[in-house]
């Protein structure tokens, strides 16, 4: 028996990076995997993946941080799938740059993706898992949110904030046999880290005491630990999967 069995996951972001790793690991699960991505093609990739894996896969487009767009996908979700056991809020972007030169518009759009659109999807589909009374939420953070980072306010403040949503919120569900967490990886190797330059690789592998970057598999392992039955009795918690950055 698989540790998840027909169980059915939404997973936002899970065109590329770690959201795709998080759906094709529950997938090898026995887990039917809802694909959300703001470009379908993406969705549709993972979508294939996971139909080889001999498990069912639905794609649908939106952005995480268009609340029309998300209750509706969220309605068309339910009615396709059936139902929803576990959803993992993965979408996020990064807009970097300096305090003092960084606009309204990047500040808004990445609060808007990584704060927003978990709020939004959580609440779409919170309802359902309550009336089940059981579910998973995984929230994907950052050590970011824990440390901060110079250049990274914007990032920084909205991963922070997806920490302090998470623990509101597994309070407020734990009576409902919902268990909410959240993921904080460090420096994972994925198309958002692929773009640093070899100067500041090197320094940030100086942080890191395992000294090398994480993979994105890395991040799902823990994933799939929090979305199966060993983790019955952990909710509220943040699991930073870092290489020992914030030990």
């Amino acid at each position: 028996m698989s540790l998840l069995d027909n169980q059915i996951a939404v997973i936002t972001g899970s065109g590329r990076g770690i959201g795709r790793a998080i759906a094709l690991k529950f997938a090898t699960e026995g887990a039917d995997i809802v694909c959300v991505e703001l470009k379908t093609e993406f969705a549709e990739q993972t979508v294939r993946e996971v139909r080889n894996l001999g498990r069912r896969s639905w794609s649908f487009g939106v952005d995480v941080a268009d609340a029309a767009g998300v209750a509706a996908v969220s309605e068309q979700i339910l009615a396709e799938a059936g139902r929803v056991d576990i959803l993992v809020n993965n979408a996020g972007i990064t807009r970097d740059g300096l305090l003092l030169r960084m606009s309204e518009a990047d500040w808004d759009a990445v609060l808007d993706t990584n704060l927003k659109g978990t709020f939004l999807f959580t609440k779409a589909l919170l309802r359902g898992l309550m009336r089940q009374r059981s579910g998973r939420i995984i929230n994907i953070a950052s050590v970011i949110g824990l440390i901060g980072n110079a250049g990274q306010c914007n990032y920084a403040a909205s991963k922070a904030a997806v920490i302090g949503f998470t623990k509101s919120v597994a309070r407020e569900v734990a009576s409902r046999g919902i268990n909410v967490n959240a993921i904080a990886p460090g420096f994972i190797q994925t198309p958002m880290t692929a773009a640093l330059n070899e100067e500041t690789r090197n320094e940030i592998l100086k942080r890191i005491p395992l000294n090398s970057f994480g993979q994105a598999d890395d991040v799902a392992g823990v994933a799939l630990f929090l979305a199966s039955p060993a983790a019955r009795y952990i909710t509220g918690q943040v699991l930073a999967v870092d290489g020992g950055m914030v030990m």
